[in-house]
């Protein structure tokens, strides 16, 4: 699998994992999880077609680590980012002080007075780190880093939790919790 197709593979996977399951003719479980079989059969119904040694390829070369195996390797599923109903039975974990979320600067009137909300997805997404988080900001326009004040909303009542892929979940953060640019 060349580059392109790589990526264009693991854009189709993120699709059918994390939002549109039926467009690969699977269904997923409660926790997200589909067979490695059932999903290669389904891709190939899809007209995706792909090997096993392409979808490993894919999940151990993915940037931001967006899909798992079980331990087992048979089944897979998205590590967070989904908008169709799964619990992905994570723990809520104390985070660091500071985590950071990157948007684009035409959104910063409604968090200041909205927070961030987690719109169609079931978590808003938080990073430890900020360059992942000022591209994923630029998708949408102009990028701007939002600073969290994590552990003081911790201490408020928030529950967080980490992602297989390290990827900081919260069901909303309120504008106090937010440091601006």
């Amino acid at each position: 699998m060349n580059p392109e197709q790589t990526t264009r593979t693991s854009k189709f996977l993120s699709l059918v994992l994390r939002h549109q399951p039926e467009t690969a003719h699977i269904t997923l479980d409660t926790a997200g999880w589909v067979s490695v079989e059932d999903l290669l059969t389904g891709c190939a119904k899809a007209r995706r077609t792909m090997s096993r040694a392409d979808l490993d390829h894919i999940v151990a070369t993915n940037a931001k680590k967006r899909f798992e195996f079980s331990p087992d390797g048979t089944r897979i599923r998205a590590s967070q980012g989904h908008s169709v109903e799964v619990d992905l039975n994570y723990e809520p974990k104390p985070p660091p002080a500071i985590l950071y979320h990157g948007t684009a600067t035409r959104f910063l009137e409604n968090i200041r007075t909205q927070g961030l909300l987690k719109m169609q997805r079931h978590h808003v997404h938080l990073a430890a780190e900020t360059k992942m988080t000022m591209e994923v900001g630029g998708r949408h326009g102009k990028p701007v880093l939002l600073t969290i004040l994590a552990t003081k909303m911790h201490k408020a009542g928030h529950s967080f939790y980490l992602s297989t892929n390290n990827v900081w979940l919260v069901d909303h953060v309120p504008p106090q919790f937010i440091r601006f640019p």
